[in-house]
């Protein structure tokens, strides 16, 4: 295995420039969510060349490619998300975006160019794996409907015994990895509710049932769910949004509607919280003399991480990297990613790969008109995403 490993690295090193060649024309020509016409086929000729089987036009624009080993084992997944977001890019570089209003801003761009490093370096060492491995490049990650639940739907995972994914993360240096063992991001959820009062004038609101106070009740009662209806080792959030409601100053509407965003991380405490936030909301919208509706609605999944998965990721990264290079990272994020509809079928890991390098300048934002990254981590990724494949298979 330390052969393989060691292969893995030099060929990653040797490919790097490619990498990064990949990485700006994926940057140069942006594509939003389901619309990745020209990434897909950049992709699809790329896995074409190395030999491999490939299946395009997978729920929309997704591609499916299968690299068969030299001998029948198992079957190890690795994933990246292609599409780029409405932003108009403002970094000044000499590959920026040419898509008007599309930017690559949360480094998908990266992830695609290092999944195809990946299987080139394990293409040229197929006749040493034991096992297949595929590799799912996803449409539409960053909006729903969501391109992991459309691949998985398609099949995706079917004959998979092991699913692996990383993002380009703001907060690790490049060259680093960062792991999480358990629930690494939160499911997102969201919460519509209208309050529904009797209008009347502002000078004479005792005639009048005011929705907007109460929609204010209600917004301030929500949040004791999260400090006295969940357990305070559990992780949730609730936040509103979006408030609309009134045409004048002196006019007391008849009707507030308002939206909040839902963060938890595990199943038990989200299948709780339609419940609890409806009845708290009632409940306020009743004492008032008022009425309320909440229309709950399931958006992502949580990201639960295999532990065994994220323990061969570790250590892989140890071997690879070096000891000093993987970050053990033991709070959880609340943002979210459909990553997780491929962890509710097979098991699994996710893991951040270092983005930033402050001695150059280089400080991400995600979703940023200014987003970029050190390249660095290109090769940092092909070579982890190659090792970690490849020590998968060969495990017992």
């Amino acid at each position: 295995m330390n052969d393989v490993l060691n292969a893995i690295r030099e060929r990653a090193h040797a490919l790097f420039p490619e990498v990064v060649a990949l990485r700006r024309d994926f940057h140069r020509h942006p594509e939003l969510a389901f619309a990745e016409k020209r990434t897909a086929q950049v992709v699809s000729d790329y896995l074409a060349r190395l030999g491999l089987k490939v299946e395009t036009g997978v729920a929309g624009t997704g591609v499916l490619a299968v690299l068969e080993g030299g001998r029948p084992g198992k079957t190890v997944a690795l994933r990246a998300d292609m599409d780029a977001l409405p932003l108009s890019e403002d970094t000044g570089l000499p590959f920026a975006s040419e898509n008007p209003g599309v930017m690559h801003a949360c480094g998908h761009d990266g992830h695609t160019a290092m999944l195809l490093g990946a299987a080139k370096v394990l293409a040229g060492l197929r006749k040493s794996l034991g096992g297949n491995v595929k590799f799912i490049f996803q449409p539409s990650e960053e909006k729903l409907p969501s391109g992991a639940l459309a691949l998985r739907e398609a099949g995706a995972l079917e004959g998979v015994d092991a699913v692996f994914g990383l993002h380009l993360w703001p907060s690790v240096a490049a060259g680093h990895i960062g792991v999480t063992y358990g629930p690494m991001m939160a499911a997102a959820d969201y919460a519509y509710l209208t309050i529904t009062g009797q209008a009347g004038h502002g000078s004479t609101p005792h005639l009048a049932i005011d929705p907007v106070v109460t929609a204010a009740q209600v917004i301030l009662g929500l949040q004791t769910i999260v400090s006295r209806q969940v357990d305070p080792l559990d992780q949730a959030v609730i936040s509103v949004g979006t408030i609309h409601g009134g045409t004048a100053p002196n006019i007391i509407p008849g009707e507030v509607e308002f939206a909040a965003t839902v963060r938890t991380l595990t199943p038990e405490v989200r299948k709780k919280l339609p419940a609890l936030i409806e009845r708290t909301a009632r409940g306020i919208a009743q004492s008032a003399g008022a009425a309320c509706t909440c229309r709950y609605e399931w958006g992502l999944p949580p990201v639960i991480n295999s532990d065994t998965l994220v323990a061969l990721v570790e250590e892989v990264g140890r071997d690879l990297l070096g000891a000093e290079n993987v970050e053990r990272l033991s709070r959880p994020v609340m943002g979210s990613e459909d990553f997780a509809y491929y962890l509710e079928q097979v098991p699994g890991a996710f893991f951040w790969l270092g983005a930033k390098n402050e001695s150059r300048g280089i400080l991400p934002l995600a979703h940023h008109p200014k987003y970029t990254f050190d390249e660095a981590a290109l090769e940092t990724g092909v070579t982890i995403l190659a090792g970690v494949a490849a020590r998968f298979l060969a495990a017992d």
